[in-house]
């Protein structure tokens, strides 16, 4: 049997144990999420606030409680995730919020959101109805645009 017929079948060999480790850990990663979902939707309330202000940021720079810092794994607090600023009541307070709802929601307006803890859920009402977020162009329909221009 020729030498690259042997690698290949051994690279083969390798991609299927591979494909199978992944298919279980995601598995169990999917279980994990699930719960993760039901301990959130169980504590869920709704709250109405008015937003200030919404960014990206690093969980370090976003002005949580040393608590919540504490709280999050390490490569979890390197990465950016999307913070909402928003007076509850009489306090200003700094939220995390769902990457799915992030867009939707506005700036300086009055919301009714789905909270559970810190983190924002879902969107039930905006006060002076909701505006569609603007679509982002695609590549090609700036370069129209810049072409159509000069």
């Amino acid at each position: 049997m020729p030498t690259f017929v042997k690698v290949m079948l051994i690279i083969a060999v390798v991609l299927i144990i591979a494909m199978v480790v992944l298919y279980f850990l995601g598995k169990k990663a999917q279980k994990k999420k699930d719960e993760q979902d039901a301990q959130i939707a169980a504590a869920a309330q709704t709250v109405s606030m008015l937003i200030i202000d919404k960014k990206r940021m690093k969980l370090k720079d976003a002005g949580l409680p040393a608590q919540v810092l504490a709280q999050t794994p390490k490569m979890l607090r390197r990465s950016k995730l999307p913070i909402v600023k928003a007076k509850v009541g009489p306090k200003i307070t700094t939220l995390i919020c769902d990457a799915a709802v992030f867009d939707s929601i506005p700036v300086k307006k009055e919301v009714r959101a789905v909270v559970s803890g810190l983190y924002i859920t879902g969107i039930k009402s905006v006060r002076g109805g909701m505006e569609a977020p603007p679509k982002k162009k695609g590549f090609m329909a700036r370069l129209r645009d810049k072409a159509n221009a000069k």
